[in-house]
């Protein structure tokens, strides 16, 4: 696939002030009710994870937000407790191109974790960063620092807005993308920006979420 580089549209990110405050109101608003209607599946995937391995049912990690600021990003735990220890163990058989890690046949995962990442039921603890201000429902997906470390300028692009829980490469190529169509999917999100360009993709998210589309 060929693409053309793009650049952000700094009216996009900079301008636009009603568009932004009534994001952030949505996500408050959105991610508040989520993680009150889904409090019973919150205890039912604590106790599913607990009784696989004894370990904890949540998994917290350090990922670059807005402008490179760091935040810690929360999940339920899909795979073993160690897991980033491994890590080193598996770089050379990463099956994506770039500053990203992606492997279809993880060891590390668990046979809870296998289930929770095909449905993204993994991703649900992000509702809190996204009520506390950390991430908006919609936006890049927040990176590691060790990947930020290998970006380029033109990479850094999708740092300039608020991550997402959610956004046009999730709901589109996902586990088929490599980095750079990530990337470029990324500024396309962000140039086309709007209320009703995220109530789309928050819609299409429930529909992956239904009829999963090859997250590992």
């Amino acid at each position: 696939m060929v693409m053309e580089k793009l650049k952000v549209n700094p009216a996009k990110v900079h301008g636009r002030p009603i568009y932004h405050a009534l994001k952030r109101f949505f996500d408050i608003i959105a991610s508040a009710i989520g993680l009150i209607i889904l409090f019973p599946l919150f205890l039912f995937l604590i106790l599913k994870i607990r009784h696989e391995d004894g370990g904890p049912a949540f998994y917290s990690q350090e990922r670059i937000g807005k402008n490179g600021k760091p935040f810690k990003m929360y999940k339920f735990r899909s795979m073993v407790v160690n897991a980033d220890k491994l890590l080193d163990q598996l770089e050379d058989q990463n099956e994506v191109e770039g500053a990203m890690f992606k492997m279809k046949d993880d060891p590390r995962i668990t046979k809870i974790g296998h289930t929770i990442r095909k449905y993204s039921l993994d991703e649900l603890p992000q509702l809190w960063n996204v009520l506390i201000g950390d991430m908006s429902l919609v936006g890049p997906r927040p990176p590691l620092p060790s990947e930020v470390e290998e970006y380029t300028d033109y990479d850094k692009q999708r740092l300039m807005v608020m991550p997402g829980c959610t956004g046009l490469w999730q709901v589109t190529r996902r586990s088929e993308a490599d980095f750079d169509e990530m990337v470029w999917l990324d500024i396309i999100y962000i140039n086309n920006s709007g209320l009703f360009e995220d109530f789309k993709l928050i819609v299409k998210t429930l529909g992956v979420v239904i009829h999963p589309n090859g997250a590992y």
